[in-house]
């Protein structure tokens, strides 16, 4: 029997459109739960496999004849299934294509702003996971900054633009997700940087990102220069980019501020974030257009799918940036930190070198939503 299948591409079509979709989740209570395809106009009903086994009788008037229906499963099988079962019922529904593990890994590119000297900045949008990666070109010239693992989406579409990776560029070590920046940099050639506080314990070769220091790519006008930003991890480090630009990694989000918790040294480091976002930010010019390494909700997503804001408007709009008392903002720091990242620990450590896994552990590690920003 054939069954119509929707991609993670068409899936994000439909959320960047406000279109409706009705989803049949057929995974275990608690996945639904913990994370799920999100859309303004998306309603969802959840019944686990198991309890669809027998038939799908008990839910077909549950079932809307007048949208679109994605069936949704953890790997895109129980989800074929059950669209048979509803197709042989006389509905007609889609399956989302390779299932939450291909909605995780599609990765997107969004041009967001051009450079006065000539040159692009790109954003990557992971979807699904909420994580944001960036390409500056110029002049031929290629930096990636926070790479996810799925280098191969960065390769191609440095060779279909003609540019050659040069440097890349970590803004912390991440914990939520798996880096594909050291792997991309041996691919590459490229020079891999890191904060060296964060690098303590890393096996290999890397080259130290030091608070001020200057990265040229292509035309002598676009520099990268970045600043020391702590309060995420000890060696968090933002980039100004052509003066409008700031990456500002895992710090500052749109709707949100960073978590100061995965190393275990909330207390510790809530004063290093308070003293980067409100003082060493503040400093910056409110016109740089913030471009951050994660989005919370699906809310934040500008109409092309891109993620990004001015600094001036953030400390207008962003509660975690308006908290006057210091006591206070420790406080809903510490006090209002979301359950942290699936297997946070492992990925920190595969990050450092320390440990490797297949293709498919790596995508278990990852399954989940974005955990990064304090709630």
């Amino acid at each position: 029997m054939y069954i119509n299948t929707m991609t993670s591409k068409e899936v994000t079509k439909k959320v960047l459109n406000k279109e409706e979709l009705f989803i049949l989740d057929v995974r275990n209570t608690n996945d639904f739960a913990d994370w799920k395809i999100e859309g303004e106009n998306f309603d969802h009903l959840n019944v686990p496999y198991f309890e669809l086994m027998d038939g799908v009788e008990g839910i077909l008037d549950e079932i809307p004849t007048d949208k679109d229906t994605l069936v949704v499963c953890a790997k895109g099988r129980s989800s074929i299934m059950v669209a048979e079962m509803l197709t042989e019922a006389g509905i007609s529904v889609f399956s989302l294509d390779g299932g939450m593990k291909a909605w995780s890994e599609h990765l997107a590119p969004v041009k967001v702003g051009d450079l006065k000297g000539g040159g692009e900045i790109y954003q990557f949008v992971r979807i699904g996971k909420g994580c944001l990666s960036y390409m500056i070109v110029s002049n031929g010239e290629a930096a990636i900054i926070d790479a996810a693992r799925m280098t191969n989406v960065y390769l191609e579409f440095a060779d279909r633009i003609g540019a050659k990776i040069t440097y890349v560029f970590d803004t912390h070590l991440h914990a939520d997700h798996i880096s594909g920046g050291r792997k991309l940099a041996e691919k590459t050639n490229a020079t891999y940087w890191l904060p060296p506080k964060d690098a303590v314990d890393v096996t290999f070769d890397y080259e130290p990102l030091e608070d001020g220091d200057v990265v040229t790519i292509g035309n002598a006008s676009i520099n990268i220069h970045a600043l020391y930003s702590p309060g995420h991890t000890i060696g968090s480090t933002s980039f100004v980019v052509d003066e409008r630009f700031l990456l500002s990694g895992d710090i500052l989000f749109i709707d949100s501020i960073g978590r100061p918790d995965l190393a275990g040294l909330a207390e510790d480091w809530v004063g290093d974030l308070r003293e980067s976002l409100y003082t060493r930010y503040r400093d910056l010019s409110g016109e740089l257009m913030v471009l951050p390494a994660h989005f919370m909700i699906i809310d934040e997503l500008n109409a092309d799918g891109s993620v990004s804001e001015k600094l001036s408007t953030l400390y207008e709009t962003n509660h975690g940036l308006n908290i006057k008392d210091e006591n206070e903002f420790r406080k809903m720091v510490t006090e209002n930190l979301p359950p942290q990242p699936n297997a946070y620990q492992e990925i920190r450590e595969m990050n450092m070198g320390k440990v490797t896994s297949d293709e498919e552990t790596q995508r278990e590690m990852e399954i989940g939503p974005n955990r990064c920003a304090v709630r």
